[in-house]
């Protein structure tokens, strides 16, 4: 059958698109609150112009969480010229309006206005900008933030997209087969996060943060016919996230992660971590790759599934039985074929 059968089984499982039937709900109460939320603003008297999903739903990278929870993040945008000179003030009124939709833990924080849906597992962000031209601004503030903690603050939420979905540096028979294999591979290192860290830790791992290493140190792998190995692409991105410099030692055996966004503002992905985000991080990668490794140097599928349903849990199914062929390590990691190399910033 092959590991890659058994990896494309496990991408069918976790995988979720906004288009999904799992994502119905989720899909239809966001484009409720667009509509509230819209009629508040226009009332208010700084009309939204634009609007457009962020995140894993719009890059094509996005899994079904384990928690059950689905996410919605729904950026809006307001035009300069009739924004609020105080950024918190339209996050206020998309408060409001959450609240009096029956969202529970509604909060600002300071990048977003955020809230459950109580009965529904449900978790929105609303992500509120002003643009000029083609510039955008992020309202940043909480709800009681002076004038000196916050802002519009520059920002490039649809150049980041287009960034994380851009393969125009490879060939054209070969981008799509690349990008495909990018999308999988992101999707397995956010179930491996979940699955590997604690709640309240793997909060902390953000998925952007994850995204931008993995394309930034991506390693296609292909077989001569040209079938995806991804395994093996998967190992070698690893090993690459581990070497790319992400990870500075502040202390003996304590990592602090830094991340940088490959557009404006440039900002650190992770900054304000703690050590212990980072520790947790560079050491459970480290053990990733020395188990992607034991995995691919094993000729039996059933044994490499083992290990990969202990790394990614039970959505990576382990065959009932053997399948044949021996249990005999192999001589080299790289099963015949070519590894493509990393993408860049």
């Amino acid at each position: 059958m092959g590991i890659q059968t058994h990896f494309n089984k496990f991408r069918g499982k976790i995988k979720l698109g906004r288009e999904d039937d799992a994502y119905k709900k989720a899909r239809d109460r966001d484009d409720s609150i667009k509509r509230h939320v819209t009629k508040e603003f226009k009332d208010a008297g700084y009309p939204i112009v634009d609007d457009f999903i962020q995140g894993s739903l719009k890059t094509h990278t996005g899994i079904i969480p384990i928690s059950g929870d689905y996410d919605i993040d729904r950026a809006l945008v307001v035009d300069a010229d009739t924004a609020p000179e105080n950024p918190v003030t339209p996050k206020k009124k998309a408060l409001e309006v959450l609240e009096n939709r029956g969202f529970k833990n509604a909060k600002i924080k300071k990048p977003c206005v955020t809230a459950d849906y109580a009965g529904d597992d449900l978790h929105i962000d609303l992500i509120i900008y002003k643009r000029s031209g083609d510039q955008h601004y992020l309202a940043v503030g909480k709800k009681n933030s002076d004038e000196n903690n916050r802002e519009w603050a520059i920002a490039d939420p649809l150049g980041l997209m287009e960034w994380v979905v851009d393969f125009s540096d490879c060939d054209d028979d070969e981008a799509q087969d690349v990008r495909s294999q990018f999308y999988r591979l992101v999707r397995y290192v956010k179930r491996w996060r979940d699955e590997q860290f604690s709640e309240t830790v793997g909060a902390k791992v953000f998925s952007i943060g994850l995204t931008v290493m993995v394309k930034q140190n991506l390693e296609s792998s292909f077989s001569t016919e040209g079938a995806s190995q991804d395994l093996e692409a998967l190992r070698a991105t690893v090993e690459a996230i581990l070497d790319a410099g992400y990870f500075d030692e502040e202390e003996d055996g304590k990592y602090r992660v830094r991340v940088d966004l490959p557009v404006e503002p440039y900002r650190d992905i992770f900054y304000g971590s703690s050590l212990d985000t980072g520790t947790q991080l560079y050491n459970k990668l480290s053990r990733l790759k020395e188990q992607l490794r034991k995995a691919e140097a094993l000729s039996d599928e059933r044994e490499q599934c083992k290990i990969l349903n202990e790394l990614f849990g039970d959505d990576f199914e382990i065959p009932d039985s053997p399948n044949g062929g021996s249990k005999t390590a192999k001589a080299t990691y790289l099963t015949p074929g070519f590894v493509r190399t990393s993408q860049g910033a």
